[in-house]
């Protein structure tokens, strides 16, 4: 199993805190730091207020050396699909080939209210032109792109930047019953779960893997995977402690999340691999503690390795 930390910024975090958990999380060797794409906080004063996710994980790339950086998920009511591509591709670049693209329909129309952004209530749409427009990465150099859909139209786009990687991993997820199944299994290197239970896990995994077969895909080529609110403590005391720091309840973390004692938290991500979850987003959001990303790695990991 692959352990990635995955932080949410909007509910108060500098770039400087960020790169410090991007550092420490590629010093303690997971294998990824992925971060939401808001721009308000859903709870307290969110201070020092919203960074954007490309231009962070652009400096990201810059600062560190082998750790993954991704979104989950890139909102499309955020951004253009053709300026989108030409981000993820320099990003791409100048981390050396280590971008991860997550992309997903938005969800949260306070935060596009507070910015003058459009919310339309129709969304997934524009998600699936967005996919297809991700063509213009594997458009050949010298060639042209061109779409006409709906919503966008590109004409005899040049396709450039191109990203280093060929291609760049496709992130799709949600536990929608038909259309996200369909995406993924058109569009995803990786399939993601995001905040469900384990019955709910299992049933969006046979879902897409159903959907992939139907596409003449196999169901195998792609990467299943879970994202869920994470913290564990050395003892319960502790736990709890760190549990109430970002305000959960600590029964509730540990039923709904991932939270407990090491030998709880272990417990518990060995029932997520049975149900076949190959990479795992550890949702950590106390910016200001650092020591649970230690814990973790130093006690947590190394049972699943």
């Amino acid at each position: 199993m692959k352990f990635r930390i995955f932080t949410e910024p909007q509910m108060g975090a500098s770039y400087e805190q960020q790169l410090e958990m991007a550092l420490a999380a590629e010093r303690l060797g997971f294998d990824a730091f992925f971060r939401s794409d808001h721009l308000l906080t859903m709870g307290g004063d969110g201070m020092p207020g919203p960074t954007d996710s490309w231009v962070t994980l652009g400096a990201l790339a810059r600062e560190t050396s082998t750790i993954r950086l991704g979104t989950l998920v890139t909102s499309v009511t955020f951004r253009h699909p053709g300026l989108t591509a030409i981000q993820v591709a320099q990003v791409d670049a100048m981390s050396g080939g280590r971008v991860e693209f997550g992309l997903g329909t938005g969800w949260f129309a306070a935060e596009h209210s507070a910015y003058g952004i459009p919310f339309p209530a129709q969304r997934f749409g524009l998600l699936e032109e967005q996919l297809e427009i991700t063509g213009l990465w594997s458009t050949p150099v010298g060639g042209r792109f061109s779409f006409e859909g709906d919503h966008y139209t590109l004409q005899d786009s040049p396709a450039l930047p191109k990203p280093v990687q060929e291609p760049v991993p496709i992130i799709v997820g949600g536990t929608g019953p038909s259309r996200t199944p369909a995406l993924a299994a058109r569009f995803a290197h990786e399939y993601n779960v995001p905040f469900s239970t384990n019955a709910e896990i299992a049933d969006a995994f046979g879902r897409v893997r159903r959907a992939a077969e139907e596409f003449g895909r196999d169901p195998g080529s792609l990467v299943y995977s879970a994202a869920l609110t994470t913290t564990v403590g050395e003892t319960d005391a502790a736990y709890r402690r760190r549990a109430a720091a970002i305000d959960h309840d600590p029964a509730e973390l540990a039923r709904e999340g991932i939270g407990g004692t090491v030998a709880e938290v272990v417990d518990r991500i060995g029932g997520l691999a049975e149900l076949g979850v190959e990479t795992l987003y550890l949702q950590v959001l106390d910016f200001d503690d650092l020591e649970v990303l230690e814990l973790l790695a130093a006690e947590v990991v190394p049972a699943f390795r």
